[in-house]
């Protein structure tokens, strides 16, 4: 008889990430990942106390996958603003069930527009904003907060409904959005 695999808390996770990411969060409960694991119950909820320490443990994997997937790559057709923009909405289109279990599964409960703002990772988009468009660094926050609300729309509307992916459209939208806010006290 060959030796059991033993079942690590990393398999746990990648088996309930895989199921957030096919399936939706919904999906994820011990039984599914011990199913896609082909194990028991048992070694799931020996690795974890409960199905919440799971699924917040597959949130912050999930976060990790979204953080570099939207970050810009080097594009040069567009400002790195303009490339995290268009790499948000795209992240919605091709991965919706990523997209509903980050973005509206009431992760962001109890937090307010200053704390999505006071994040590290968004510290080196408003230097970006600030630095190529001579912005203020209050201008750049407002910028890049209302940016990343247009692109936050465009971005739910098709993570949750049939609507075709369409980069030129989108991207004039962020475009005007950008150049608009930039430009408002400069003319």
């Amino acid at each position: 008889m060959p030796p059991k695999t033993k079942i690590s808390k990393q398999m746990i996770l990648d088996a309930s990430f895989e199921i957030v990411r096919e399936k939706g969060h919904e999906m994820m409960s011990a039984r599914t990942i011990a199913e896609k694991l082909g194990c028991s119950t048992q070694p799931v909820m020996y690795n974890f106390k409960t199905i919440e320490e799971i699924r917040r443990a597959t949130y912050e994997l999930a976060d990790e996958y979204h953080s570099g997937y939207i970050m810009p790559k080097g594009d040069e057709r567009y400002n790195p603003l303009m490339q995290l923009g268009l790499n948000y909405v795209r992240f919605g289109y091709e991965e919706k069930n990523l997209f509903r279990f980050l973005f509206q599964t009431n992760s962001f409960k109890g937090l307010n527009v200053h704390a999505l703002m006071s994040d590290p990772r968004t510290g080196e988009m408003l230097k970006m904003v600030s630095n190529g468009s001579g912005c203020t660094e209050e201008e750049a926050r407002d910028v890049f907060f209302n940016l990343f609300i247009t692109a936050h729309g465009i971005a739910s509307l098709l993570a949750n409904n049939e609507m075709e992916y369409e980069e030129d459209s989108f991207r004039k939208v962020l475009e005007n959005t950008y150049y608009n806010l930039v430009n408002r006290g400069r003319n």
